[in-house]
């Protein structure tokens, strides 16, 4: 079995004859049939049946265009890829990012660099961190943004940026009184936490361990966006990143500086041993600047 057999295949059924198929690859009649009876042979079965001179697909020759479908539609897309690259480098990025930045750094970014790249494809999903990783470890994503805590083995890792750590509360919240927050301001309160392995919370702990301060958790989850929603919803209080509390703001949820000063840490990351292309290194530089 050859490629040109197996195209030649695919022109027979999507015209309906070979003499048409014929026609559309500007060969004769006979040398599409001759290829026809050579696939058979190779293949072991019989992809039409001739019923009173008339070709007709048998169930296996049907079961055999699914694939082969698949595999041209796969060549096509190779097509289109080929030519992005020729045109544009990589023709495109496919960026993984926590949770806390992709509603607000990433849009941004994004936005910058597709204003001047608009041909550059691009595929993106937010994340849990660990997931991230692994992601970008197992080189099916060019770039990831992570929090710290990951596991920095089997990645290139690189410093991106740090937030101060800000205090959400209900709207009416009697902390709102206050100008910063501190430690004693939490004993006893209903506290919404972020996942026992982020960084971040087990600093805080340390801190409130320290100041003899005991906050109740009611909830915990691995992201910002999820705390600053039931913290507007009026179920407790959390730590957040800033970025991603301001659609929140005045929506429900109210900010308040936290001392002393947590930050959440973030890195960028990209598979090991893999030259960034010309995209990746503008859109990493779109990044910086959308922070």
């Amino acid at each position: 079995m050859n490629l040109r057999q197996v195209e030649v295949f695919r022109m027979v059924m999507t015209n309906g004859t070979t003499a048409r198929a014929a026609d559309v690859l500007h060969v004769s009649q006979p040398a599409v049939s001759k290829m026809i009876q050579e696939l058979e042979r190779s293949l072991g079965f019989d992809l039409f049946q001739r019923i009173k001179g008339r070709l007709q697909p048998t169930q296996e020759g049907q079961l055999f265009f699914r694939e082969v479908e698949q595999a041209f539609l796969g060549l096509t897309h190779l097509r289109g890829a080929a030519a992005r690259i020729r045109d544009y480098g990589s023709g495109e990025l496919r960026i993984a990012c926590l949770s806390a930045l992709s509603t607000n750094v990433l849009p941004r970014a994004l936005h910058a660099f597709m204003q001047s790249n608009p041909n550059v494809g691009i595929t993106f999903q937010a994340r849990m961190s660990s997931n991230v990783r692994d992601l970008v470890a197992s080189g099916q994503f060019d770039l990831g943004i992570v929090a710290d805590e990951i596991d920095r083995t089997g990645v290139e890792v690189e410093e991106f940026a740090q937030f101060r750590v800000a205090l959400a509360m209900p709207q009416g919240h009697p902390l709102e009184a206050l100008d910063v927050i501190h430690p004693s301001d939490l004993d006893g309160q209903k506290f919404i936490a972020l996942a026992p392995e982020d960084t971040t919370r087990r600093e805080a702990e340390a801190v409130f361990e320290r100041a003899g301060v005991t906050v109740r958790p009611v909830i915990e989850t691995p992201y910002s966006t999820t705390i600053c929603a039931m913290v507007a919803a009026g179920i407790g209080i959390g730590l957040v990143n800033p970025l991603t509390a301001e659609p929140y703001v005045d929506h429900g949820l109210v900010l308040r500086p936290f001392e002393p000063a947590l930050h959440f840490r973030t890195l960028l990351i990209t598979p090991p041993n893999r030259l960034p292309s010309r995209n990746l290194e503008e859109f990493i530089k779109q990044l910086r600047g959308a922070i």
